[in-house]
């Protein structure tokens, strides 16, 4: 099972064939194109998560070849040329490659360049998306929004951090300790009862909202976002 695609461009067809044997070996599906046009069409085509691209190739070079996919598409870009000026690397850089191999090159550094890439690109759209939804809820950490029944509620930060930090970890149960720590960070020096305080007005704003979902007190214990199927 392929765990992401990777379009290499790369005159070189030794070296497009020793990268496919890594690549496939790690579990990625591997597409090759060893010019300029026909790398924009492989990428049209495949639409890969990920883009290993030299920079003197025949027909269209690496610089153009980028501006093309960054027309299009945001998908990370590795400039993998013999090129190893400083000029080169922020021509490519600001072109829109994501990160910058000079060869030759070691091919179990490459692995770990692309690795650490899509690493990146995968937290960076988590953080892009930090939105919970249920049943007439919504809560938006990006915009710091929450709406209920489709209206924007008026939260405080801190209460909507709260209830996003509950409701992203259904039926899991925070004692208060963990919430001042997780949710208001290790600095914070106020006692367990800015928690109470906290879940306290967030149940005025949310109470008989659903009967599929409430915030609910774990006597003894903390607090949970309970839900029900």
């Amino acid at each position: 099972m392929s765990i992401g695609k990777i379009l290499v461009v790369d005159d070189d067809t030794n070296i497009c064939e020793l990268l496919r044997l890594y690549m496939e070996k790690d579990g990625y599906s591997v597409a090759i194109a060893n010019d300029g046009e026909n790398a924009v069409k492989a990428f049209n085509e495949v639409k890969p998560d990920i883009v290993l691209l030299d920079v003197m190739l025949p027909k269209m070079d690496g610089w153009q070849v980028c501006r093309e996919i960054r027309k299009v598409a945001d998908t990370p870009i590795i400039m993998v040329t013999a090129k190893g000026e400083t000029f080169d690397k922020v021509l490519g850089l600001e072109l829109g490659a994501d990160d910058y191999v000079v060869k030759p090159f070691d091919t179990k550094e490459i692995m770990a360049r692309i690795k650490a890439v899509l690493r990146r690109t995968a937290t960076t759209q988590e953080e892009e998306t930090k939105q919970v939804d249920y049943e007439d809820l919504s809560i938006n950490l990006t915009n710091y929004e929450m709406k209920v029944k489709g209206e924007v509620i008026s939260t405080p930060p801190k209460e909507l951090e709260l209830i996003y930090h509950l409701a992203s970890n259904p039926n899991r149960v925070f004692t208060r300790d963990q919430l001042l720590d997780e949710v208001w960070g290790f600095d914070y020096y106020g006692d367990s009862r800015t928690v109470d305080v906290h879940v306290k007005r967030l149940r005025e704003k949310l109470e008989n909202i659903s009967e599929k979902w409430a915030l609910k007190t774990v006597w003894g214990v903390g607090y949970k976002f309970e839900t029900k199927e």
